[in-house]
């Protein structure tokens, strides 16, 4: 088939599930030179009198050319055409939930952001979930008795670790290396997983890491601290700190997380709230089952997927596994109204992060969303809870 492209784009999401996928042929500028484009199983092969350009699709990633229908053009983003696809799976991700779990022997604690070492050589003999929120009022429904549970906190001894949403909880009695609270810890209260998401953390509950400065978590007690996900890293003692960019480490974690509680708990709204309390970003999952492939006309190479600057590296892969999510940002009082009746639906789920990474997180949504091409950047007109809004797409991926 033949189009016109002055500067030549492709686009293609494959769903692993519905072994279907969305080409996208750009065409920014309209009125471009004539380009042929051929589709075969394996590639992509776009040919214009300025030069050749060919994407070859990942391992295990085929295409059924005879299956293409749905060719239409779409002003601003060029040729859009569906077809049968076959990707597959992505292996099992390492759990964000369980990553301590996966050390053997001992592990160290890092500040993701610099480095700093937070905990050393601890081993961890238990890493335990904490339970579900509810869990208080199931307890009182499977009882004829008073809760034998009610008002014990459930704080981890020296060598336990417990998960919650997106937060580590450890016991840093005996540990040298611990980062320091501004001031005095907060008094101990019943915890579960959501207890923690609707405490409301003082300033003087911080923990800031010693070398760059930044909020690590909070001081649950005198001997137990909460860690965020998307702040600290772990590994096995007798392995180096792996240096991974700070956009790059922030989505992964919160695409797992996404993943993790869509699966486990079957609710697809999220709230993003700071640990001030402010709710920052609304997330709508949409699918985790997309691998999305781009690329910009080039006469000698591929450009790699554009998603982040510190993602375009010599060695990046131009596919990435990746969540769909709508968001709205709730900063500055936008959207309060439907933030409000989110907060008051039991079925959105609510995460808490510290605020600076809400904020970094924006942004990365933001970026990202800017990547896509325009007719994929909203979905209008998407009834809920009543209102009529305009939400915006994004891919996070899963590294």
């Amino acid at each position: 088939m033949a189009a016109a492209a002055a500067e030549a784009r492709v686009f293609l999401e494959v769903r692993r599930r519905l072994h279907s996928a969305l080409l996208i042929l750009g065409d920014p500028n309209e009125g471009g030179l004539p380009m042929d484009v051929c589709v075969t199983p394996t590639s992509l092969q776009l040919k214009s009198p300025g030069g050749c350009t060919e994407l070859w699709l990942p391992a295990g990633v085929r295409l059924v050319p005879s299956s293409c229908r749905g060719l239409q053009h779409v002003a601003g983003d060029g040729l859009h055409l569906r077809l049968q696809a076959r990707a597959e799976f992505c292996p099992n991700l390492i759990s964000v939930f369980n990553q301590s779990s996966q050390a053997q022997g001992c592990c160290t604690f890092y500040c993701q952001s610099c480095g700093e070492i937070i905990i050393r050589n601890r081993k961890l003999l238990r890493v335990l979930s904490l339970p579900h929120e509810n869990w208080g009022a199931l307890v009182d429904e499977w009882c004829c008795h008073p809760n034998p549970f009610a008002n014990k906190p459930l704080h981890p001894q020296e060598n336990d670790c417990f998960t919650g949403d997106c937060f580590f909880l450890v016991n840093l009695r005996h540990d040298l290396q611990q980062p320091r609270p501004e001031v005095a810890p907060v008094e101990t209260r019943c915890l579960s997983s959501e207890n923690h998401l609707k405490m409301k953390p003082k300033a003087n509950t911080k923990v800031i890491c010693k070398r760059c400065k930044v909020m690590l978590g909070e001081t649950v007690s005198s001997e137990t601290t909460k860690f965020y996900m998307t702040e600290i890293i772990i590994q096995p003692s007798e392995r180096n700190f792996p240096i991974i960019p700070r956009s790059q480490f922030v989505q992964s974690v919160i695409a797992q997380c996404l993943v993790e509680l869509s699966s486990a708990r079957s609710t697809f709204r999220f709230t993003l709230q700071g640990q001030d309390g402010k709710v920052y970003i609304l997330l709508w999952l949409l699918n985790s089952d997309s691998l999305v492939i781009e690329a910009l006309e080039s006469s000698t190479s591929i450009k790699k997927f554009p998603l982040l600057e510190d993602l375009l590296k010599a060695d990046s892969s131009s596919s990435w596994n990746a969540v769909k999510v709508l968001y709205q940002p709730c900063i500055k009082s936008r959207n309060a109204e439907l933030a409000s009746s989110w907060e008051s639906d039991i079925s959105v789920h609510c995460l808490t992060l510290p605020s600076a990474t809400c904020l970094e997180l924006l942004l990365i949504l933001s970026r990202s969303n800017a990547t896509l091409p325009p007719s994929l950047r909203c979905m209008n007109s998407f009834q809920l809870e009543g209102p009529r809004f305009k939400d915006r797409r994004e891919h996070l991926p899963i590294l």
